[in-house]
């Protein structure tokens, strides 16, 4: 990167061009550093239904890399694999025909049994959706999983539900308490410490909750969503 001769600018001018110069280098070392694998044919991501991912376009992800998602993310998007482990969820998805065209998963449940063309987890995991999703996708053991949507705490500093689909069928409502994360939480870091020859890297707004359970893991790093957009080049 070229030198510039600050003197032919303001302190204010200066500023602003240093940051954009110190942004522009950082994501350049991003961008070329192997933890963040580009490959579509290495690269998977895992989509949670925290509002942190609300601006990225999920259709965007399609032609980078095999997408695992979960609940009602089908009503609309189509993800490779859809996880729903919850029965009025499951019904519903049902009842729009969605794993008749498309591959579900979910944990074996005498309430949807007769149910066709679903896939079952055996031994059932007995998790979350989310953290179901992670592992399903570790087992196909790609060499990076980008992790979108895990906001784990609330919003309004933790206190009110965090959901892309609060105030719908099956859904709190928006102005419900915070769902307790502390299952999510375990389950989310046994997935990655049981695969560690797996990079992960979860995508958050750049207010978003830090948890430090996840900071002690040398194969998980944290980008903002606007760095995401920036490495994958999309709007």
């Amino acid at each position: 990167m070229a030198k510039i001769d600050k003197t032919q600018y303001t302190k204010a001018e200066w500023k602003l061009i240093r940051e954009k110069r110190r942004n522009e280098k950082r994501l350049s070392q991003i961008k070329t550093s192997p933890t963040f694998n580009t490959d579509n044919t290495k690269t998977a991501f895992v989509i949670g239904n925290g509002v942190s991912r609300k601006s990225i376009n999920l259709e965007d992800l399609k032609s980078l890399g095999k997408t695992y998602a979960c609940n009602a993310v089908y009503r609309t998007f189509r993800p490779d694999y859809l996880v729903a482990v919850d029965v009025k969820m499951i019904l519903e998805i049902a009842k729009a025909g969605f794993q008749n065209r498309n591959e579900v998963w979910t944990n074996p449940n005498k309430s949807y049994a007769r149910l066709q063309n679903l896939n079952y987890f055996s031994p059932s995991k007995g998790w979350s959706s989310g953290p179901t999703a992670l592992w399903l996708a570790s087992e196909h053991n790609y060499e990076t999983i980008y992790i979108l949507g895990f906001d784990f705490r609330g919003l309004n500093e933790g206190r009110s539900f965090n959901n892309m689909y609060a105030d719908t069928a099956n859904y709190k409502k928006s102005t419900d308490s915070a769902t307790f994360f502390g299952n999510w939480m375990r389950q989310t870091t046994n997935v990655i410490k049981e695969h560690s020859n797996i990079q992960y890297v979860r995508v958050i707004a750049s207010d978003n909750y830090c948890p430090e359970e996840l900071n002690k893991f040398d194969n998980l790093k944290t980008i903002t969503v606007e760095d995401f957009k920036e490495i994958f080049n999309i709007l």
